[in-house]
């Protein structure tokens, strides 16, 4: 589908820039946050397509508080309605915490569809959204 709503939700304008142009000149609809607060608002305003999630942001762990407060259980979470929108979470934790983790291995952890390190290659930035985005529908 032609012009899908993508949500970036990154502290860092030049990451945002980045993954914007290759994803713009790809149909999609980019609209972005610069905080893990702004992100949910947005998230839930917008209803995107996709979201695209940083892990530190303010803090080192605001990606993954974002991601609990998107997928919580609770019956009268204002994110009910974004529950089901995959997420990609891009992170760099790994080279500046020494932290690995991946669904692959634990889908339990964080309930997040998919993650690329950064620094992002655009090609594989596409190709991730793509397959996210075509196993939604």
């Amino acid at each position: 589908m032609i012009n899908q709503k993508i949500l970036i939700i990154d502290d860092d304008p030049d990451i945002v820039e980045a993954m914007r142009m290759p994803l713009e000149a790809n149909a999609y609809n980019v609209i972005a946050a610069n905080s893990g607060k702004d992100g949910l608002k947005m998230a839930k305003e917008e209803i995107p397509d996709l979201i695209i999630l940083d892990v530190m942001m303010e803090t080192d762990t605001e990606g993954f508080h974002v991601v609990y407060e998107l997928r919580s259980e609770e019956q009268a979470s204002e994110y009910k309605d974004c529950k089901n929108i995959p997420i990609l979470m891009i992170t760099a934790i790994s080279q500046k915490k020494d932290m690995i983790f991946s669904p692959e291995k634990d889908d339990t952890f964080l309930p997040v569809n998919s993650f690329i390190e950064k620094p992002i290659q655009p090609k594989v930035l596409l190709e991730k959204v793509a397959e996210l985005l075509a196993n939604k529908e």
